[in-house]
């Protein structure tokens, strides 16, 4: 999938086609299949289960128009072949991750040294700065939506949806732009800050 895809109204649309014809039966088949990912990649040990369960619709809402007139089968099956490439990918990430540490330096040496808080204090100068950039509404709905933990954050997120009369996913894509945006802001702000 491109790195710079994003997944569009268009595109859900078409991928609510292809789980069904009747959009209500496509909605309910389609948050049974995201708990049914989150839940995988929860089981699996993942600490970003959301994040990787929507990665791995937005992989198949890209290719739907690719696919949907040649699967054979339940769709489902289809994402959860994808969900098992995203969790590969995951765990290289992670492994990736652990080499750069060295094996002989504790964690808690790493962020605890003043190189590492400055770096750490740095990062948020730079959330807090795009933070203040964003419009206030974009601002306002990603705090909002980043709020609570486990079930009061799925009701919190429900709960925000209604206040915005939206449905749930164009909340959840929503924020999901917003949070590539402020990533990228970030990533830019660190890259324009001098090395220490």
């Amino acid at each position: 999938m491109k790195k710079d895809w994003v997944l569009t109204q268009e595109a859900f649309d078409k991928l609510l086609d292809w789980l069904d014809p009747d959009r209500d039966v496509a909605g309910r088949k389609y948050e049974a299949i995201r708990l049914r990912l989150i839940k995988i990649f929860t089981c699996r040990g993942c600490s970003e289960a959301e994040d990787l369960a929507d990665e791995t619709i937005n992989r198949v809402a890209a290719r739907v128009s690719e696919i949907a007139s040649s699967y054979q089968g339940e769709p489902a099956a289809y994402f959860y072949g994808v969900a098992q490439k995203v969790y590969l990918e995951y765990i290289r990430r992670c492994k990736t991750r652990q080499a750069e540490v060295p094996a002989d330096s504790p964690i808690i040496n790493i962020t605890t040294s003043s190189e590492g808080i400055e770096d750490i204090e740095l990062e948020y100068e730079c959330l807090e700065d795009c933070l203040e950039h964003l419009p206030t509404s974009n601002r306002k709905l990603v705090l909002e939506y980043y709020q609570q933990e486990r079930k009061a954050k799925i009701d919190h997120r429900k709960l925000l949806a209604e206040e915005m009369g939206i449905a749930l996913n164009a909340l959840r894509i929503r924020a999901h732009r917003i949070r590539r945006a402020l990533e990228e802001c970030v990533h830019l702000c660190l890259e324009q800050e001098p090395a220490h």
